[in-house]
């Protein structure tokens, strides 16, 4: 599992305790950092905060899950996928996403999502995260 930061990193890193409490299986967790593949990036800020990514195993011929908070319109997805590429070549990577909003801009489709939010009646979505002991709290 590789987790997109800032908010695809806590996500990951639950589904990944979650798995291994209940089969045993330890799943290796990364980090990505999209930065630099972003196409808004001269939007984004003159100077952008660029973080390393943590990606402690090979994404060669390894089948991948990408996890996120938020699909949307499928941009993080396009610079994430960009990033790993320059990392390797996996063989399968597949998206987990905690909600999807729809109003794609790319052709990208989540293969496991938690929730779908209508976006026709709203503009932005909130969530957080409690610690893992505690709770999610979804505001709409």
């Amino acid at each position: 599992m590789i987790g997109v930061r800032r908010r695809g990193v806590p996500l990951a890193q639950r589904l990944a305790a979650i798995i291994r409490t209940s089969s045993s299986v330890t799943v290796p967790v990364g980090t990505l950092d999209i930065t630099l593949y972003r196409d808004d990036l001269s939007t984004v800020a003159h100077q952008p905060v660029v973080q390393s990514n943590e990606i402690e195993f090979p994404v060669d011929d390894r089948d991948i899950v990408l996890v996120d908070d938020v699909l949307y319109t499928g941009r993080t997805v396009r610079a994430a996928m960009n990033g790993l590429f320059d990392l390797g070549r996996p063989r399968r990577i597949r998206l987990c996403v905690l909600i999807d909003r729809g109003h794609r801009e790319l052709p990208v489709e989540a293969t496991f999502i938690g929730s779908t939010v209508q976006p026709a009646t709203q503009k932005s979505s909130k969530f957080a995260f409690r610690k893992l002991t505690g709770g999610t709290r979804h505001a709409r």
